[in-house]
């Protein structure tokens, strides 16, 4: 594929979060140091929100691989739409604690227990929420009644929420004043400028190995920054197709033109128009292709990425294969190319 092509090392433009990855833009420099603050606090609450793709795991992963774990036990909770129960086994079993008790009570007894265990060691707990904007009032409840345990005069735990920016709602909810007081700081994580993504490319690469090739011009950087509005997520879905259609076309320096084709071919397959990828009329590179294929390709990647945040499946690889198996079946398309 196009690692070999390109003599790269790894995939430099994974789908999933990955912290060897992570680039400090201003933003996400700011929201870390909204986490950095907090856990100097050592107490109640810090909301970080984004849209999707925004970079918000990777920044708790990032944050997570920085923690002394002499000091703080880390423990990183990604939720669905769970019960205040439900969501209590999940923190129990992301502190590593065995024989979870099945009554409400005997659970957060047993929390108590492993914080007073880990205060006498000389040790905090850390608790990262990940994708809060799917927890109900009754969870969130259940988050602060934790954050009520004390040992002495301090804290033995502490909640990051990180979630969409729907989050930000819900915790305006009536019944979750209580929660509000103890929110300590919040941050919103926006997109990366142009710039900024013009440095993201080449930093990316270079942890996958990258010697300049491909080359990039100017305009195909702007091109970047213009369909992907900045985003992470984004910026990596279309880059890593570039990288395929480079490989493909044998190409060894990129423009604007070239995007142009491949966001065209993204929004092409999409279900419907795609904000993420506003493209002008599609071009005749994907006519003809399998489109119900194409929808169950983006659906199991979907599904994968729901059920295991933390699998090391390459999914982009996944996608390039099956999409290649498609391009395959298309005579037309092969004639072309």
């Amino acid at each position: 594929m196009y690692l070999s092509y390109y003599r790269l090392k790894t995939e430099p433009f994974l789908l999933t979060p990955d912290h060897r990855f992570y680039y400090e833009s201003s933003v996400h420099s700011q929201a870390m140091a909204h986490l950095i603050y907090g856990i100097n606090r050592g107490e109640g609450f810090i909301v970080i929100t984004g849209e999707i793709g925004a970079g918000k795991t990777t920044l708790v992963k990032q944050l997570c691989a920085c923690i002394d774990p002499r000091r703080i036990i880390a423990a990183h909770v990604v939720t669905t739409m769970v019960s205040g129960s439900d969501l209590l086994r999940l923190v129990l079993a992301a502190f590593g604690v065995h024989d979870i008790p099945s009554e409400k009570g005997a659970m957060l007894l047993r929390l108590q227990q492993f914080f007073e265990q880990a205060h006498r060691k000389g040790k905090r707990a850390l608790l990262l929420i990940d994708e809060a904007q799917n927890l109900s009032v009754s969870a969130l409840e259940e988050l602060r009644m934790i954050s009520n345990f004390q040992i002495g005069a301090s804290a033995p735990v502490q909640t990051f929420l990180i979630g969409q920016p729907q989050f930000r709602d819900l915790i305006c909810d009536p019944e979750l004043e209580q929660l509000r007081q103890r929110v300590i700081t919040s941050y919103h994580l926006g997109p990366m400028s142009r710039d900024e993504v013009g440095k993201y490319l080449p930093h990316r690469l270079t942890k996958a190995g990258w010697r300049n090739d491909p080359e990039f011009e100017e305009t195909f950087v702007d091109a970047i920054f213009h369909y992907s509005e900045g985003v992470p997520r984004r910026i990596n879905a279309l880059a890593s197709r570039m990288l395929l259609y480079g490989f493909l076309e044998k190409l060894h320096r990129f423009t604007s033109e070239d995007v142009e084709k491949v966001a065209a071919d993204l929004l092409a397959e999409a279900p419907k128009p795609s904000k993420a990828f506003a493209a002008p009329e599609p071009s005749g590179i994907a006519e003809g292709v399998n489109t119900s294929l194409l929808d169950r390709v983006d659906r199991i990647e979907q599904r994968l990425r729901e059920q295991d945040d933390h699998m090391n499946v390459t999914i982009s690889t996944m996608r390039d294969l099956l999409r290649l198996a498609v391009f395959d079946r298309e005579k037309n398309f092969l004639a072309d190319n």
